[in-house]
């Protein structure tokens, strides 16, 4: 098919057109979540700060306990917050809980199940090597530690290491700016009444949905009809809010009601390409206006998200500078049924996995792929990716797929 261009240079020209990570930030690490760091991040101490006991016992010198029955002096107790803060001598031992502070001296801890008590007589019945269940200063990291990397995504367990270290704010790339345009006479917003010959826009929130859990800033600037005014408005104030990044969804075809890309030549711009060796997706638009990216998505929903998952994705991970914006995401899969051979273009299937631990998942593909139907990728697990001219391959075979999971929709 003349004119279409791989999906692996598709990608490859818009992340090359981003032209560098956007601006930055430093944001409390309370109101963190999903941002992106803009920089490495370094511990700014010592975690733990002391040694600490890994478990509730005594704290103990384990040259005391070596030979048992042992009986050792009762001196006092350190508990979390609470530390015992005078010096173990031979002889004495300290109550001691989870988490606590260690006292100067006591090199191991006699956890409670070996020792017996009778007021301050507190006798080891079992010996303890000398660090046995304690922690020592520094375990997790030190002070100037490099924790995390310029690109790390901001997610729960990377925001608990980075307030650990010390940091009540951090420095991260702001959101990225992606204005959203449905087009076309035929639809209508959520909740609004349709007519018999119009749908409801569904695209929109889906895309939406994908550039938030991509870490950008979605703004939905309506539906556009079918009118070239029309859509030179919208585009004005995608450029007026400062978008980084314009998905138009729709128009992006050669039928007589496509003028998404007529309406954006016409506003100066830029065309990178336009067709793509994709199903489902082919008619998938690049380019520039100003100082803005274009991408012109396919209006069919499943094709939009799709195509949304493929291309939006990696380009707003690209201007948040993350380094691994264009990794490959696919992982193995067995076939769980025959298939046919494959025409020029990728094929992306809507799929159901079968799993169990310690194998590849099984991959069923739906019977019909249609790139209107929602109900289909609405119970799909995955996408079977099949590369173009791809021969006939039995079930048992190898191939490859992208979670829908782990793929942020």
């Amino acid at each position: 098919m003349s004119g279409l261009i791989p999906v692996a240079e598709a990608l490859a020209r818009i992340l090359g057109s981003v032209e560098g990570p956007v601006s930055t930030e430093t944001v409390p690490v309370a109101e963190a979540f999903g941002r992106t760091l803009a920089a490495d991040l370094a511990a700014a101490r010592t975690q733990p700060p002391f040694p600490a006991s890994a478990m509730d016992g005594y704290a103990v010198r384990a040259a005391d306990v070596a030979r048992v029955p042992a009986v050792l002096r009762l001196i006092g107790t350190s508990a979390a917050g609470h530390g015992f803060s005078d010096r173990i001598g031979p002889g004495e031992t300290v109550r001691i809980f989870t988490g606590a502070p260690v006292p100067e001296g006591a090199d191991a801890i006699l956890i409670q199940e070996n020792a017996s008590a009778e007021g301050e007589r507190i006798t080891a019945r079992e010996p303890v090597a000398a660090g046995r269940f304690l922690r020592a200063a520094g375990l997790d990291f030190v002070a100037g530690d490099a924790i995390l990397a310029a690109g790390d995504t901001l997610d729960a367990r990377r925001l608990a290491l980075a307030a650990a270290a010390g940091h009540a704010g951090v420095y991260v790339r702001r959101r990225p700016r992606v204005a959203i345009l449905a087009t076309g006479d035929e639809l209508v917003a959520p909740g609004e009444p349709a007519a018999w010959d119009q749908i409801v826009a569904s695209n929109t929130l889906a895309l939406a949905a994908l550039v938030r859990s991509a870490g950008g800033e979605a703004i939905d600037l309506g539906i556009a009809r079918d009118d070239r005014d029309d859509l030179a408005k919208a585009f004005r104030r995608a450029k007026a809010g400062g978008a980084d990044l314009l998905v138009t969804l729709g128009g992006a075809s050669v039928g007589d009601h496509d003028l998404v890309q007529a309406a954006l030549s016409a506003e100066g711009l830029e065309l990178g390409f336009w067709r793509v060796a994709l199903r489902p997706g082919k008619p998938l638009m690049q380019g520039r206006l100003g100082g803005m990216m274009v991408i012109g998505l396919p209006g069919n929903p499943v094709s939009s998200i799709v195509c949304g998952l493929l291309f939006v994705v990696p380009a707003i991970r690209a201007l948040l500078g993350d380094p691994q914006a264009g990794a490959d995401r696919s992982e193995p899969g067995t076939l769980g049924r025959d298939l046919g051979p494959n025409d020029e273009r990728a094929d992306y299937l809507r799929a159901r996995l079968d799993t169990a631990p310690d194998r590849v998942p099984v991959v069923h593909p739906e019977n019909r792929q249609d790139s209107s139907m929602l109900s289909v990728l609405g119970r799909a697990e995955a996408l079977l990716v099949r590369a173009p001219h791809a021969p006939a391959a039995p079930a048992g075979s190898p191939c490859r797929i992208i979670r829908l999971d782990r793929a942020l929709i």
